[in-house]
């Protein structure tokens, strides 16, 4: 998925829980999310003119406005990688919650409709029809 294809999913798709998110959808995101926050957070930094600065004013509104998209991008990722939208809470434990919310997001995709397989690439999870997980197939 492209840099301009994951922002406009993500836009089109602003408040659907359900679904799935790909890695590249949440981390291009983000990307822009981070780099837009900057951007205006350095017109409360930077005087425009006389008399003083826009203050954090843009930043609230830019952050307020995409809550939604950025929570539901979050939520589908989490579900793509075959966890709950629950994990999300992790975000308001100090420091470490998001690390773990970072590594949750990273993990990769689990075949639709079987959590209990995670797809390793192309093929993974391709039993021949036979309805076995691979682990299943293994000899013991």
């Amino acid at each position: 998925m492209s840099f301009v294809e994951a922002i406009r999913s993500v836009l089109h798709r602003y408040a659907d829980f359900s679904g799935r998110a790909s890695r590249p959808e949440l981390w291009w995101w983000f990307l822009t999310w981070g780099l837009v926050t900057a951007a205006l957070g350095l017109l409360s930094v930077v005087p425009p003119g006389r008399g003083g600065s826009l203050g954090s004013v843009p930043v609230a509104v830019w952050g307020l406005s995409t809550l939604l998209p950025t929570l539901a991008v979050g939520v589908r990722r989490l579900r793509d990688a075959g966890r709950g939208w629950a994990n999300l809470l992790w975000a308001v434990v100090p420091v470490g919650g998001v690390v773990v919310l970072a590594v949750l997001w990273a993990q990769p995709p689990v075949a639709a409709g079987r959590p209990d397989l995670r797809e390793a690439g192309p093929g993974a999870g391709d039993d021949g029809g036979r309805g076995q997980s691979t682990l299943a197939s293994v000899p013991r």
